[in-house]
């Protein structure tokens, strides 16, 4: 988790897996991306087993999706809306809309020092409502809910309501910042502790997006010089003053795999493998690949070779350039990497023109010395017994991206005239040309690319078995699998399976050899979006079954079965209109209640079907 880049959690997390009572199962869910850690497991090695109420599961959401609640009391001038402490900041569509300048001030924060604007303070939501909808509301809520479909199913399992807990955090900070002004890592060490006194068992941790261990998103490039609205009704460019006066914007760059920090803490996260100095290097192999490692370079920018005025002039200077004038020089076309964002050689070179620069150099060189732990750096397996890394493939995702000077004042100072898209292994510029680059086996969730999300199968042992399903339930008919496929360390593991066209697969990868006492899976979910994927019914249906096969003492094999998938909920059966009855006979029924509108919502599981899970032993 790169949420763990402090000293106290990570000596926390130390310490309780030593500690013989303390069995905590992690399991970091990321928005498009999705990992799994559990420590503590029921059937290889653990020693909890079958009693499925000392469960617990602690939420850790991503990026945006904790609601921010007002701390301070903000006049808005020719607004009838003003902010009250306690009042909604993120997300107030209603104040945003008819104050913005005002939303503006309670969501800024200084880029240096990251403290609150002089005006309006605010700070976050607690509990499981500060996660379940951004914008509670008839219409906004269904558009803004985050972990709300989550919440549902684990209370259609008879989950209790003691054994959730939410772990909202302001998610415009830095991890350092997290912890020196709100305690925040010291804190969830805490509720670990607090969920084993009550619930007596393991703890389930989902974390979201943000908690990726991974190589970064691409679209933090896009979001830092032009701007990313994500569908509020602003402007890019208030966006882009927004999203970089946040420390966590720099958590998100891209970054090479070749290219490492070493930290007193690594310890802590590799075994005791790294030695205590500080530095930040890159192995041979980053200067002999091309784009770090990526499908091509993620920027591409023009930068006047004569510097007549600044590239975010004043809108004064705009109106009296002689545009005609500039002849004198033509732009300069610089492209970087991945490893030239991440290590400052981007932003150094724009620091003439781009105010931004400076600020966002400065949040660099902060991740890049902090003492505990740098998150720009790949991660090594975590120490724990249990990993499962789950995302989405195969959207459409932005991997690279040509910026040139607006001739617009600041912020609005950058315009990107082209994009790179990676399209299920191939890659393409906005208008659809095919352009040359290094694509990956796949695309990505259309958010983080390929080559990021995929990152965590090199923690897979040296022998793995493949198992591609159809992701809707299914009778086993379409059922593909590889046994013992070798592994290479660094090296992707692509299957020799095939694909209907008309189906969207799961792949599971799941160790066949790996370390001794430890397990790995990937698991990796065709068409599953970034943003969504946590609602998504096919990754909720196969944790659940994974986590019942896990915590039953009859299990006797690694993984749940593969084999076959029928419905476990009513909301599974549907109407088979070709047959004429419900689909799944040997599952569901036509069973009418009284408000039911279509024949789908009359079929229902029978009865007889509580032992459902069983059959996944």
């Amino acid at each position: 988790m790169s949420l763990i880049t402090n000293q106290s959690l990570s000596l926390s997390l130390k310490q309780n897996i030593c500690k013989p009572k303390m069995r905590v199962l992690i399991i970091v869910l990321l928005l498009t991306l999705i990992t799994v850690n559990q420590h503590g497991s029921a059937v290889n090695g653990g020693d909890f087993t079958g009693d499925y109420s000392k469960l617990s599961g602690i939420i850790i959401p991503g990026f945006a999706s904790t609601q921010l609640r007002a701390w301070s009391i903000l006049d808005c001038p020719y607004s009838p809306l003003d902010f009250n402490p306690l009042d909604l900041v993120w997300l107030d569509t209603t104040k945003l809309l008819s104050a913005v300048n005002c939303w503006l001030k309670c969501m800024i924060l200084d880029p240096y020092n990251q403290t609150d604007h002089p005006e309006c303070r605010s700070r976050p939501d607690s509990g499981l409502s500060a996660i379940t909808e951004l914008d509670p509301g008839y219409i906004t809520g269904p558009l803004s809910s985050v972990w709300k479909e989550w919440i549902k199913w684990c209370i259609e399992f008879g989950i209790e309501a003691n054994a959730i807990i939410a772990v909202p955090y302001d998610w415009r900070l830095s991890p350092s910042k997290l912890e020196e002004r709100d305690l925040y890592f010291h804190k969830l060490k805490l509720t670990f502790e607090t969920a084993l006194k009550l619930r007596g068992g393991p703890s389930l941790v989902f974390a979201h997006s943000l908690g990726a261990p991974l190589l970064g998103s691409i679209e933090t490039v896009k979001a830092s010089l032009s701007g990313l609205s994500y569908g509020l009704p602003i402007s890019e460019g208030t966006a882009r003053l927004m999203f970089n006066s946040f420390a966590s914007s720099i958590w998100m760059l891209p970054f090479s795999k070749n290219c490492r920090a070493d930290n007193a803490y690594w310890k802590h996260f590799s075994g005791g493998s790294r030695h205590g100095h500080h530095m930040y290097h890159c192995e041979e192999q980053e200067f002999r690949s091309n784009f770090s490692g990526f499908p091509t370079n993620i920027i591409n920018i023009e930068i006047p070779s004569i510097r007549r005025f600044d590239a975010y002039p004043s809108v004064a200077e705009v109106a009296e350039a002689n545009l005609s004038s500039m002849e004198c020089g033509l732009p300069t076309q610089l492209s970087f990497s991945a490893r030239e964002i991440s290590d400052g050689t981007f932003f150094k070179a724009i620091e003439d023109y781009d105010p931004d620069s400076k600020r966002l150099l400065y949040q660099l060189e902060k991740y890049h010395s902090d003492p505990i732990l740098n998150p720009l750096t790949p991660w090594d397996r975590p120490p724990i017994k249990n990993v499962f890394c789950i995302y989405g493939l195969d959207s459409k995702t932005e991997v690279g991206y040509y910026f040139a000077p607006s001739g617009k004042p600041y912020p609005d100072n950058w315009i990107i005239t082209d994009v790179i898209f990676e399209v299920e292994g191939s890659l393409f510029s906005r208008s659809g040309d095919l352009v040359e680059g290094n694509p990956g086996a796949a695309s990505g969730d259309d958010t983080v690319p390929y080559n990021s999300l995929s990152f965590c199968k090199n923690w897979l042992g040296s022998k793995v078995n493949i198992t591609r399903t159809p992701q809707p339930e299914h009778d086993g008919s379409d059922v593909q699998v590889e046994l013992n496929v070798e592994h290479h360390h660094g090296e992707d593991i692509v299957p020799n399976m095939t694909r209907s066209p008309r189906v969207k697969y799961i792949t599971f990868y799941e160790d066949s050899e790996s370390i001794p006492g430890k397990r790995t899976a990937v698991w990796e979910l065709d068409k599953a979006s970034h943003r969504n994927i946590v609602r998504h019914p096919v990754l909720m249906r196969e944790l659940w079954l994974q986590m019942w096969h896990d915590i039953h003492p009859d299990a006797k094999s690694r993984f749940v079965t593969k084999a076959k998938r029928g419905p476990l909920r009513d909301e599974d059966c549907f109407w088979d209109y070709g047959k004429a009855r419900c689909a799944w006979p040997e599952y569901c029924e036509y069973r009418y209640i009284f408000g039911d509108v279509h024949l789908g919502q009359s079929c229902r599981l029978k009865n007889s079907s509580a032992d459902l899970p069983l059959h996944y032993l």
